[in-house]
């Protein structure tokens, strides 16, 4: 299951109740399913997959079950999320999007690797993603650029072979980035 899928049961009544009768809210779908009952639920201008074992009649609580796995980080974001959908409050960018600057570096990665498969210097990649104003004509073997270059193409080739799959694989604080 997609660590973004919540998976939900009946609960004992809670003092904060939601009506949430997944067959009647608008831009939502509920499709039935061997393994129980799969939600997408569109509130506070996003999609939320749930996932029920079984449909609870109208009206009544519901829990998020949060297993301590791998994927718990992302799952209580995506709970999270959800919460403050139902509580029409703004949810904040999805649990999977990537930091604005790392998703700027992994643009980079890609474009300079592909300079690099037809056969451009490491000054002429450079040039294309900097700027020729930025690349000095002389000091080119000690430039700080220069060396950023090379570390955006080998970690283009790094995403280029198989290393893309890691972004989906999103990993904690300190434990390593193919980018």
């Amino acid at each position: 299951m997609l660590a973004t899928v919540l998976p939900l049961r009946a609960a004992v009544r809670s003092a904060a109740s939601y009506d949430l009768d997944f067959r009647k809210l608008a831009g939502s779908e509920l499709r039935h399913a061997p393994d129980g009952w799969h939600a997408i639920v569109a509130l506070g201008g996003a999609k939320h997959r749930l996932w029920l074992t079984e449909l609870s009649p109208s009206g009544s609580s519901l829990a998020v079950d949060l297993p301590f796995d791998g994927s718990f980080e992302v799952r209580l974001r995506a709970a999270h999320r959800f919460w403050l959908a139902l509580e029409r409050r703004p949810i904040g960018p999805p649990p999977l999007t990537l930091p604005i600057l790392t998703r700027q570096r992994l643009i980079l990665a890609l474009r300079a690797v592909d300079g690099s498969s037809e056969g451009h210097s490491y000054r002429e990649i450079a040039q294309g993603l900097f700027g020729k104003h930025r690349i000095p004509d002389r000091g080119w073997k000690t430039h700080d650029l220069r060396s950023r270059t090379i570390r955006l193409v080998k970690t283009g080739l790094l995403l280029v072979r198989g290393g893309y799959r890691a972004l989906l694989r999103r990993k904690r604080k300190g434990e390593g980035d193919p980018s």
